[in-house]
C-alpha cells in the first residue's frame, strides 16, 4: 500500500504589514471576566509573540456592559478591535470575524482562559511554518492537566468517544475552547461549515480531517471555569444532533470533502499569495522543472544529430520526441491528469502546441542562418533563447486549454 503523505504549507509571511496572528474572544453578557481576560491576553503576547497580533473581541448581541466594556478596551490597549454581532453564536463570531479577517493565522480562545496561555506559542507555531493547517488545544491528549468536576469529565470524553465511532474523527479533544487555522483554510472550509453555536468547532474539524488536511494537537493545562453558564444538556443535544446532520452530509455526498482534498492535492488550498490564481505557483515550479530536463534532452539530442541530418532536420527529431515526453510529463506531475481517459487527446494537442514551439525554433535557426555561417555555439544560445519563449507559450497553452477540461473535471469530483 502507497501512503501519500501531506504536504506542508509554505510558511508565513511574517515581515508585512498585516497581524500574523488575530485571536478571536468571542463574549456574551461577559462583563465581570471580559477586561482582565483582554488585559492578561494583551499582556502575553506583547511579551512572547514575536510577530504582530490583534485581539478581536467578537460580541455576540450582548445586553450588559460588555460592549462599553469592549469599546474602551479597544481604545486604550494597541491591537485590540471590537466586532459587534446582533446575533447569539460562537461559531457564528467565528464564521464573521476570521473571514474578516487580514491576519494569515487565526485563533480563538474562551473568554474565562481556563487554558494556560503558555500553551499559545505551540498552538500557533505549526501554523505559521507551513508544518499544519489546524491546531487544537487538547484536554485528553497525553501530557494535558485537566482541573474540571466529574460530571463535565465524564460528558466531555462520552461526546469524543461518540464522535470516533460515529465519524471516525482521529483528534482527540472536538471541544475546546483553544483553536488556530490558517486564514487560506478557513477562507476554503467555512462556507461548508453551518452551525453557529458550539458544535462549530466539531463541524469544522471534521470537515478538515476529511478533506485531509494536517491538525496539529497541543496538550493543555486546564482549569475549568466553575461560573460557566453553558447548559450542557441542551449543547450535548445539539451536538448528537449536528452529529448526525454530519454524518448525512458525509454519507450523501452534499459536503464536498472529495473536491475539497483535490484543491488541497493541487495547492489550490493554502501556499498562494493573494491574487495569484489557485495553484499556480506549484504548477510553474513543477513545469519548470519538467521543462529544465526536457531542455537538457533536446540540446543533446540535436547535437547527437546535428551532424547527420543537418540543422533543421536535427531540431525537427529532437524537438518531436522531447515534446512528446514533455507532454506526458506534464499531464501527470504539473496538471495532476492520471489515467488514460483523454491520453491520447492531450498528446495531440499538445503536438499542436509543438508545432508552435518548432515554428518558433525552426524560425530563429533560418534567420540566423541567413545572416551568416554561425557556429554550433551560437545555434544553441539562439535555439536556448527561442525554447525559452516556446516554453512560456507551452505552459500558458497547456494550463488554459490541453488540460483546463481535465482540471475541472478534478476539482467537481
Amino acid at each position: 500500500m502507497t501512503v501519500t503523505m501531506p504536504a506542508p504549507r509554505s510558511p508565513v509571511d511574517t515581515t508585512g504589514p498585516a497581524p500574523v496572528l488575530d485571536v478571536v474572544v468571542p463574549v456574551h453578557d461577559e462583563e465581570v471576566d471580559l477586561e482582565p481576560c483582554v488585559r492578561r491576553l494583551h499582556e502575553h503576547l506583547s511579551g512572547h509573540f514575536p510577530y504582530g497580533f490583534r485581539i478581536t473581541i467578537a460580541d455576540n448581541a450582548s445586553t450588559d456592559a460588555t460592549p462599553a466594556i469592549a469599546e474602551r478596551l479597544a481604545e486604550e490597549l494597541p491591537g485590540v478591535a471590537v466586532v459587534r454581532l446582533e446575533q447569539k453564536g460562537r461559531g457564528r463570531a467565528l464564521h464573521t470575524t476570521w473571514l474578516a479577517s487580514d491576519a494569515a493565522v487565526l485563533a480563538y480562545m474562551d473568554v474565562d482562559l481556563s487554558t494556560d496561555l503558555a500553551a499559545l506559542p505551540p498552538l500557533v507555531a505549526p501554523l505559521i511554518s507551513g508544518h499544519s493547517d489546524v491546531a487544537i488545544g487538547s484536554r485528553l491528549a497525553r501530557g494535558a492537566r485537566v482541573v474540571r468536576g466529574p460530571k463535565r469529565e465524564l460528558v466531555s470524553r462520552a461526546y469524543n468517544l461518540i464522535l470516533r465511532g460515529a465519524l471516525a474523527v482521529r483528534f482527540t479533544d472536538a471541544q475546546c475552547g483553544f483553536k488556530a487555522i490558517r486564514a487560506d483554510v478557513a477562507r476554503a472550509l467555512l462556507p461548508h461549515v453551518a452551525d453557529t453555536g458550539w458544535f462549530f468547532d466539531t463541524e469544522l474539524l471534521v470537515l478538515a480531517q476529511r478533506s485531509g488536511l494536517r491538525i496539529h494537537e497541543v496538550p493543555v493545562d486546564w482549569v475549568d471555569d466553575p461560573d460557566s453558564r453553558v447548559d450542557i444538556v441542551a449543547t450535548a443535544l445539539a451536538d448528537l444532533r449536528g452529529i448526525a446532520r454530519l454524518g448525512r452530509g458525509l454519507l450523501t455526498g452534499t459536503l464536498p470533502v472529495a473536491r475539497l482534498r483535490a484543491q488541497w492535492a493541487r495547492g489550490a488550498i493554502g501556499g498562494d499569495p493573494p491574487g495569484v490564481p489557485a495553484g499556480l505557483l506549484k504548477q510553474v515550479v513543477r513545469f519548470a522543472s519538467v521543462g529544465v530536463v526536457s531542455t537538457l534532452a533536446y540540446l543533446l539530442l540535436y547535437v547527437l544529430l546535428r551532424g547527420g541530418l543537418g540543422a533543421q532536420a536535427a531540431n525537427l527529431v529532437a524537438l518531436l520526441v522531447t515534446a512528446i515526453g514533455n507532454t506526458a510529463a506534464n499531464r501527470r506531475l504539473t496538471f495532476g491528469v492520471r489515467g488514460s481517459d483523454r491520453a491520447l487527446r492531450h498528446q495531440f494537442q499538445g503536438l499542436l502546441v509543438f508545432a508552435l514551439g518548432l515554428g518558433l525554433t525552426s524560425g530563429a535557426l533560418a534567420v540566423l542562418h541567413a545572416v551568416g555561417e554561425p557556429g554550433r555555439g551560437a545555434e544553441l544560445v539562439v535555439l536556448v533563447a527561442a525554447n525559452l519563449v516556446a516554453t512560456l507559450l507551452r505552459f500558458l497553452l497547456l494550463r488554459g486549454w490541453v488540460f483546463r477540461a481535465s482540471k475541472s473535471t478534478v476539482e467537481n469530483r
